[in-house]
């Protein structure tokens, strides 16, 4: 889903499913490490509700879908970008990824 905060700030709202026996774990696990980890390069957690079996997070709200159909998708997904752009994109995703293996106090990717 999609949102917009009182300040204009464009939100994407992921729902957990309530009736996943490790929902209750997995929305506590992505808010400890999503707010632990903090970077540019990285979709920003806004917040999170829970009440009952309404499990919600808030995060940035990435335009377009997939980063992937985005940049080499089908004609009609692929955003229109010069090679300058596509290789300022590529770095932002190495750079996160970079974050993620090693420069991070949390390591996520082994």
């Amino acid at each position: 889903m999609q949102g917009i905060l009182p300040d204009g700030t464009a939100i994407a709202v992921k729902q957990l499913s309530s009736r996943s026996k490790q929902g209750n774990r997995e929305f506590t696990n992505e808010i400890g490490m999503i707010s632990a980890l903090q970077h540019a390069c990285l979709v920003k957690l806004y917040g999170c509700y829970m009440e009952g079996d309404q499990m919600l997070l808030i995060y940035d709200y990435i335009e377009n879908n997939s980063l992937a159909s985005a940049l080499w998708g089908k004609e009609k997904t692929q955003l229109k970008l010069d090679w300058s752009t596509r290789r300022k994109i590529c770095i932002g995703v190495a750079k996160g990824l970079a974050y993620l293996h090693g420069e991070s106090r949390l390591k996520i990717v082994g």
